[in-house]
């Protein structure tokens, strides 16, 4: 028998020759390619929709983005899933071992463009280099179950629960801000935002209200905090608590109609028995109410924080280690409880994506109100007293129960009791009502881009939107944009 030697990548024979000239070695590209031939002839790993006397096991793994070329970080995550569908074979199972591409995408437009290609070009023409790489690999996958998300025949399913969706009134369609590129005339992705410029032109990106489409997942919200019956480590369950973010408190309206006739400020507190401390307001940059009540004489400010403003993303707005920073409107609101007139402004760590977009300060009971008020030079006021107050002002907030204290008919009354009476109150009044509210978002899915599903959606001047039919469907994707 002859003996057989495996060449390795640095390896000489004893005369100094590269591997590939020694006889007998062994040389993959001359003997894997005929073997992976044979085997997708004979359709070795085509899994059958049932084999008799076998159970089915579906092995999927997450399908790569066709980018270029395949990596050792791709065959990283595919060859232990690969090697475990074997396994299951061995095991006598029916193994179904799909591979596909998830093709449509920002980073494919933006590469296309960067090339001066064709989207769909420059994406099926890596989908093909990655095919041929994975065959070369060798791997176990059925190719006759492939799905290519960019496929119309994929995406036309995407197309049908949108509409199933939107008949569900789960799909809907609203002004929402995005990131936007005066130079380009063009929104953009978070991703594409450096430092606050356009990463195409350089550009400094503001913010823009578009019609934008949402998914209502709000409307799961308390379904998503039934975890009892999961069985899930209690750190995943934390996650999605602080995730979801639930909270019940109070929404009041505090009165503009001195300088906005007929609207209100409304805010969100789980807080209301500090309400007779709110000694001003603050305002997202992206409130609708900014543009009606900023006054003449703080136009010019107010232009230049919104602007600043609009640089920052929604993270860098509400570090914990960034000093809060706002700017006065020029107009005032009314307390309903005690009348008062407050300021008004605008500060950059309120977010209009979050509650009602607008803030009570009381700075007596929240330490970054506090700090705000100090900073700005607005009142502290204490309504809720700690034990044994002697009425001087405070070092630091007071965030614990306490007594009520400068609030009105309520004076002498535990916090704990006072907050319910004060609701009282205000629901009677029609100021406002107990209300929950949630961190977690409706989900934007709009992205104004053009290698995407297109959302099947016909928009008529005279009836709104209107949803394609189904039989109509795939609503497809223009060529060669």
């Amino acid at each position: 028998m002859r003996k057989l030697t495996v060449a390795r990548k640095g390896r000489t024979d004893s005369e100094g020759r590269g591997s590939a000239s020694v006889p007998g070695r062994y040389t993959p590209a001359d003997f894997e390619k005929k073997w992976q031939v044979k085997w997708e002839a004979d359709g070795i790993y085509e899994a059958a929709d049932h084999v008799e006397g076998k159970e089915n096991y579906f092995a999927l793994s997450m399908f790569p983005y066709p980018s270029g070329d395949l990596h050792i970080g791709h065959w990283y995550a595919y060859a232990p899933a690969d090697a475990h569908a074997r396994f299951k074979r061995m095991q006598g199972y029916n193994v179904m071992h799909p591979q596909g591409f998830d093709s449509f995408g920002l980073p494919a437009e933006n590469a296309a463009i960067e090339h001066g290609a064709d989207a769909r070009e420059w994406t099926y023409a890596n989908i093909d280099n990655y095919r041929r790489q994975f065959r070369e690999m060798g791997t176990s996958y059925d190719w006759s179950r492939e799905l290519v998300t960019s496929d119309p025949k994929y995406y036309k399913w995407n197309q049908y629960f949108f509409l199933q969706f939107y008949k569900k009134g789960l799909a809907y369609r609203e002004h929402g801000l995005a990131n936007w590129c005066p130079k380009d005339q063009t929104t953009l992705a978070n991703e594409q935002v450096k430092n606050g410029l356009c990463e195409r032109c350089g550009t400094i990106v503001v913010k823009r209200a578009l019609p934008q489409w949402f998914f209502a997942i709000t409307k799961y919200a308390d379904e998503l905090l039934e975890m009892d019956q999961i069985d899930w480590p209690e750190k995943i369950k934390t996650m999605q608590r602080n995730w979801i973010g639930r909270s019940t408190g109070t929404t009041v309206g505090f009165d503009v109609s001195d300088f906005a006739p007929g609207e209100k400020i409304e805010t969100f507190t789980t807080r209301i028995d500090t309400v007779y401390g709110a000694t001003f307001v603050v305002l997202a940059p992206e409130h609708p109410l900014v543009e009606k009540l900023t006054q003449p004489e703080q136009q010019e400010v107010v232009d230049a924080y919104l602007l600043q403003a609009s640089r920052a993303t929604e993270i860098e707005r509400t570090s914990t280690e960034r000093e809060k920073t706002g700017v006065e409107t020029g107009a005032f609101c009314t307390n309903p409880l005690n009348g008062e007139r407050i300021p008004v402004l605008v500060g950059d760590y309120v977010l209009s994506t979050y509650g009602t977009g607008a803030v009570m300060g009381v700075p007596a009971h929240d330490p970054r109100d506090l700090v705000f008020a100090r900073k700005y030079g607005l009142e502290v006021r204490v309504v809720v007293a700690p034990p044994g107050w002697d009425g001087a002002e405070l070092e630091t907030a007071w965030v614990p129960p306490g007594t009520q204290v400068n609030s009105g008919e309520f004076d002498g009354m535990p916090s704990e009791e006072g907050m319910e009476a004060i609701a009282d109150k205000i629901e009677e009044n029609g100021w406002g009502k107990r209300s929950v509210t949630y961190h977690l978002r409706d989900w934007l899915i709009s992205r104004q881009r053009y290698w995407g599903t297109p959302i099947p959606i016909i928009y008529c001047d005279d009836c709104g939107t209107v949803a394609v039919p189904e039989r109509d469907l795939p609503v497809l994707l223009p060529d060669h944009v």
